[in-house]
């Protein structure tokens, strides 16, 4: 049982499932860019209160689904979601799909991906694959971040969609509920519609811990880190950002190069030059996101220490944020032809 499926590798999980399960049902025009940017998935918070893998919540990425879900509503595309209860419940509901021609995404834990490297193997929960297919005992699965197809066994693919702990997948599946084109009427709509949100959430929201406001929070934090806590745990703490810039999915900065192409992408649908010159600025931004990593990274592998280093770091996030929302701002003031 495999359905005749196309993988397409990108450079962050949920990006990749959307294209390549949108493009399977017809929508040829969606790339991993154009997903992101109408997804709405560039993203930042800081929690102060959770703790994940012994260090600070900071998440770059939206919550697991909303490119997804996001994308397919702003293209008028019904989907189906479901979780589970029942293992053997959510296999029987996988196969169900699998035998209708129906490749499915699914939330996964990493941790026990067979087929993923060991040092890349740790305890979160929101990596998304696709599923397209069964061979006897072992699922055919396109993980998009890898360059080739692969398998699990169905005991190591229950095992990775039933992971316990934070976000946990609880055997979420997903995929659109109906195959068809949409235009590129549709797509320019849609290409707006993430836009505004995202200028919106990244710039304008009240939050304190959310967007730009969110990276100001995270430079405060950092100036105390190493008196409240210590060298040792200060420099964990450190590691734990640059993890979830640079290591889950494509993080900070990759996620700021993504969009930079997203605004790209998009002039071909929306041909107002503002969105070519404001990429710009999102790929000066990954490279400052870079930039700062190779600076915390200095800093908890022990090359350089000191406060004045605390300092510099928490600098170098500040005026990052203040890029950031300069160039969300002049996104939001953009003029749409209607």
């Amino acid at each position: 049982m495999e359905i005749d499926y196309k993988h397409i590798q990108s450079a962050h999980c949920e990006n990749g499932v959307t294209t390549n399960l949108l493009r399977h049902s017809g929508i040829s025009q969606i790339t991993e860019p154009l997903a992101f940017g109408i997804g709405s998935g560039i993203f930042y918070i800081h929690i102060p209160f959770l703790k994940i893998n012994n260090g600070p919540a900071i998440s770059f990425r939206s919550l697991p689904g909303a490119i997804f879900s996001r994308t397919c509503k702003s293209l008028g595309i019904s989907v189906v979601r479901k979780t589970f209860s029942s293992k053997k419940e959510a296999q029987k509901f996988l196969d169900e799909c699998l035998e209708k021609g129906q490749p499915a995404g699914c939330q996964v834990g990493v941790y026990f991906l067979t087929y993923f490297p060991k040092e890349f193997r740790f305890h979160f929960n929101a990596h998304n694959i696709v599923v397209y297919g069964k061979q006897g005992d072992n699922y055919l699965v396109s993980d998009p971040v890898m360059e080739t197809v692969t398998t699990l066994s169905s005991y190591d693919l229950e095992r990775v969609r039933f992971a316990k702990g934070a976000l946990a997948p609880n055997g979420q599946i997903y995929f659109p509920k109906e195959i068809k084109p949409v235009s590129n009427e549709q797509m320019k709509r849609a290409i707006i519609k993430g836009i505004k949100h995202s200028a919106w959430f990244m710039a304008d929201t009240p939050v304190p811990i959310l967007g730009v406001n969110g990276i100001k929070f995270t430079a405060g934090r950092i100036k105390k880190w190493r008196e409240q806590l210590g060298d040792k745990t200060a420099g964990l703490y450190l590691a734990q950002l640059v993890r979830m810039q640079e290591e889950i999915g494509t993080g900070g900065a990759g996620f700021r190069f993504v969009y930079a192409a997203f605004l790209q992408q998009a002039h071909a649908f929306v041909p107002n030059d503002s969105l070519l010159e404001i990429s710009k600025q999102f790929t000066s931004i990954g490279d400052a996101w870079r930039s700062a990593a190779v600076q915390a990274s200095g800093i908890y592998k022990g090359r350089i220490s000191g406060q004045q280093e605390y300092n510099l770091m928490s600098d170098r996030l500040m005026e990052i944020a203040e890029k950031e929302k300069i160039a969300f701002r002049s996104l939001s003031k953009i003029k749409w032809d209607k």
